[in-house]
This record gives C-alpha cells, sequence and structure tokens, in this order.
C-alpha cells in the first residue's frame, strides 16, 4: 500500500451518523510512573508488547566495540529511555502490525527510537521531521504532502507506511538489511557508490567493509544497542513499562474545518495528547480538505461522538485576514486579542518580521462565519505568503541553495524566506519568489551562477531572457 492512499479519508462530519470509526493499531493510555526503578517482571503476560517484538527478532547480531558504547550511554540515562518509551507506547503496536504484515524483522519497528526518540515534532538540521525523519523531497516522493497547513511527514499512519515502503524498497535493491538500513541513513546512492569503489579495489562488498560516515557507521550499532536493551533491559539495569499489545488509536476524520482544541475537548484528552497525535497539522484549525484522518485514543471515541452530537458551538474559533503591507504585526496582535509571539507562531511567521508583507493571516473569529474562509490561503509550501507588486519567479534547480539565489538577486536570506511562507529547504522544481526588486542581476552575475550548476553555454541566452521578465504575482 502506498503512503498516499494510506491517507486516504475517513469522512467525519459535523453530523453524528456521518462520523466514521475505523480502528487502527493503538496502545494503552496509562503512563508510566515518575520513577524508573529498572526491573522488569519475568512473568509478564503475553499481552505485552515488548514480548512480542522480541519473539520477531531477525536481524543478525552485530558485534562490535560501538554496540557496547551505545548500550552504556542508553542504561546511564534511565529518564530518556522512560520517556522515549512512553511517547512509542502511542504508536508502537501501529507499528509492528504493519512490520509483521510485511514479513520484516520486528527491530524494524525500534527504528524510530534511534531516528527520533518518538518525538514526531522533532527535527533534523537537515530538515527532517516525524518519527522517521523524512526529509522534504523523500517524503514528497512516497506521498506526503507538505503545505502551510499539514505536514504529512509527521502523520504518524502515513510517515509508518513511507518509511516501511522505503525499507523494503532498500532491502529488494541491496538484498540486506545491514545495506538497506545504511541506505535509510546515508541514501541508496552512497551506499551504491561505496560499494562500487570497494568492487573496484577488490574489497568486500558488504556493509562492514564499507567507509561510510561516522553518524551511518554508529547507526545499525545504536540499533543493536536499542534492541539488546529491549531483549533483556534487567541486565543493563532498566525496566521497561508494560505495553499491552492491543491498538492505542482510532482513526476519524470531519467534512469540516475544526479548532485542535475543540477536537481535543470534544475527546476528552488534552491538547497535549491530540498533538502527539495528530502532529500533521501546523495550525490550530485543521483544514478539512487535509484532514485524511483525525486519531483519537481508544478508549475516546465514544465520549468524542457523543460530545459531538451534543456540541452546539462553532466548530471554529479563526478565520482568515488579509493583512495590508506594512502593518505593525504588534498592532494586529492587540487588535485580535492575541500575544505577538501567538500571530507570529500561529502564522509560521519569523521572530524578526515586524511588519506584514500582505500576506493572510490566521486570526481569532470576529464573529463571522469561517467555514469557507480558508480557502484564501494558498497551501503550497513557498506561495503561503501573497506578495503585492512586481516579483519574480524563479525555478529551483538542483544545487541551489537559499544563500546562492539571495546573493543573485542581492537580497538577504530573510527576506527570501519571508517572501516564500520561511522556506528553510529547496527541491528541485520548487518556485520561489522575489519581490519588489530594485534592478536585476546582471548577465555576468547570472551566467556565473548557472554555469556552476553546469548549464551550457547555448543556454545562456534563453535563461537570461528568463531571469529578465517581471511578471505579476499570479
Amino acid at each position: 500500500m502506498s503512503a498516499v492512499h494510506a491517507e486516504g479519508k475517513v469522512l467525519l462530519n459535523s453530523a453524528l451518523d456521518a462520523l466514521q470509526a475505523d480502528s487502527i493499531p493503538q496502545l494503552s493510555t496509562a503512563s508510566a510512573g515518575p520513577d524508573l526503578t529498572l526491573t522488569v517482571d519475568p512473568n509478564l503476560a503475553q499481552n505485552d508488547l515488548w514480548q512480542r517484538i522480541r519473539n520477531g527478532y531477525a536481524l543478525r547480531k552485530l558485534n562490535s566495540p560501538l554496540v557496547a558504547n551505545h548500550e552504556q550511554w542508553y542504561a546511564k540515562r534511565p529518564d530518556y529511555m522512560q520517556r522515549m518509551t512512553e511517547r512509542g507506547q502511542r504508536y508502537l503496536h501501529f507499528i509492528v502490525e504493519e512490520v509483521e504484515r510485511r514479513g520484516m524483522p520486528s527491530e524494524i519497528a525500534l527504528l524510530p527510537m534511534i531516528e527520533s526518540a518518538f518525538n514526531p515534532g522533532g527535527s533534523s538540521t537537515a530538515s527532517a521531521t516525524g518519527i522517521w525523519q523524512f526529509i522534504p523531497s523523500t517524503g514528497k516522493h512516497f506521498g506526503m504532502q507538505q503545505n502551510w497547513w499539514y505536514d504529512g511527514r509527521r502523520n504518524i499512519i502515513s510517515a509508518t507506511l513511507g518509511a516501511l515502503d522505503y525499507l523494503q524498497k532498500l532491502h529488494g535493491m541491496f538484498g540486506d538489511w545491514e545495506l538497506a538500513l545504511a541506505a535509510y541513513n546515508w541514501g541508496e546512492g552512497a551506499v551504491q557508490r561505496a560499494l562500487a569503489h570497494n568492487r573496484k579495489l577488490g574489497l568486500p562488498a558488504n556493509y562492514a567493509s564499507l567507509k561510510m560516515p561516522s553518524e551511518t557507521r554508529n547507526y545499525i550499532p545504536k540499533l543493536q544497542a536499542i534492541k539488546n536493551i529491549i531483549g533483556d533491559p534487567a541486565s543493563f539495569g532498566l525496566v521497561l513499562h508494560p505495553v499491552p499489545d492491543q491498538p492505542y488509536f482510532v482513526a476519524v476524520s470531519t467534512s469540516k474545518n475544526i479548532d485542535m482544541e475543540l477536537a481535543a475537548g470534544l475527546a476528552d484528552v488534552t491538547l497535549d495528547e491530540f498533538r502527539a497525535l495528530n502532529p500533521a497539522h501546523n495550525r490550530p484549525v485543521i483544514l478539512q480538505e487535509n484532514s485524511e484522518v483525525l486519531l483519537l485514543p481508544v478508549d475516546k471515541v465514544e465520549t468524542f461522538r457523543a460530545n459531538l452530537a451534543s456540541n452546539s458551538l462553532p466548530l471554529v474559533s479563526w478565520q482568515a485576514y488579509k493583512s495590508r503591507k506594512g502593518e505593525h504585526l504588534n498592532e494586529l496582535a492587540t487588535r485580535f486579542g492575541l500575544s505577538p509571539e501567538t500571530l507570529r507562531s500561529t502564522n509560521g511567521l519569523s521572530t524578526r518580521l515586524k511588519v506584514s508583507t500582505g500576506q493572510m493571516l490566521l486570526v481569532p473569529l470576529n464573529g463571522k462565519n469561517a467555514e469557507n474562509e480558508f480557502e484564501a490561503f494558498n497551501t503550497r509550501p513557498a506561495l503561503a505568503n501573497q506578495l503585492l507588486g512586481n516579483t519574480v519567479r524563479y525555478t529551483v534547480r538542483k544545487g541551489d541553495t537559499l544563500s546562492a539565489i539571495s546573493r543573485l538577486y542581492k537580497v538577504s536570506v530573510e527576506k527570501l524566506q519571508g517572501w516564500n511562507n520561511n522556506v528553510k529547504t529547496l527541491s528541485p522544481g520548487q518556485h520561489i519568489f522575489i519581490a519588489q526588486l530594485d534592478k536585476l542581476p546582471r548577465i555576468s552575475s547570472a551566467d556565473k551562477y548557472r554555469d556552476k550548476l553546469g548549464m551550457a553555454s547555448k543556454r545562456k541566452k534563453k535563461f537570461m531572457h528568463k531571469t529578465q521578465r517581471i511578471a505579476q504575482y499570479p
């Protein structure tokens, strides 16, 4: 099943009879106690998910000094282990079910521990995010929608299915789980080149013999260390809080926009718990067109259903507001009863931005019906801010960076990001908009820049013509 189809819609209408609840794996809502006295009851019931994972171990055991180093690191941090496993109990059953359905080693279900420590909102310096740490381009390749409202890389279901699809592809490509895991961390192209290099020199073409970055060299030893600790936590002075071998969440959705806080309240769960199950939503309003599923704890579905049926309040308390260019954000925040920090964070604005660029903003509802207000937002990541006046539409090519484009057009990176929804990473084919240019780059600058990217000289004239064309923002 592809990650695209995995994000299929389960419609939850505002009316109770339209609510659909599709059972999807989950775990218990009970949380571990505050102290982590690390012992394990050897008579744990077979209902314990940890035992199910142990029973499915199938990867070749790795013996390396690196494994011992990582075992010691985890063993010295029982509080870290507890936080990680408490977060993971929400997601593990679903992951284990899918891993087993595909006939994969159960250790694969532990990978989010070394990728993200089961923190769905964590991001890396390479802009990877979610429990499986997808970078933007790979996430898009596996069908994970990414826009101003929503980031499918943090969706527990679609990211898990995408990660397992990718790992299966890598295993089919290399025929070896160690190489597949190395490629998941390092990139399939890098592993292929390393294998070709070894073959050329007559060296063994296997994981242990490859020259690779330190992060990748430690990747499988970390997994082996986690595997060993899960296998026998008591020998490391650790205890694992039991995780019931049963679904933790159920998937529902809505045919209307709904406040995240209201949805949490209807389900009688904390906002933190709701966000932990639905981390893909970037804004306080869950936009229906992006809401392929909402995840709720299994034992809260009936509560949600009953409260939804009796709810008479509006589902949305936010609206779209078209700001005027030059409006001070602090004054806007005061007008709508928000702190400046809340206004900026709600709208994904840089803390450095002091005045509006004329973009659409999400603000508290002022009495109007907001159900259809959000159509004014452009949900493409690079276009969420509405630019005014003359703009240049620049198509990103392989090798482009924000700093290189900013130098070419003689603008700051901060301005470039402000015009393009605070974009942090670029992908080939993406459009970047540069507004209100005082002058265009000289031909020598444009040619020099494109030469660096390997553009053939016969295309320079065509590029120059395209670069100098100023177009009104569509």
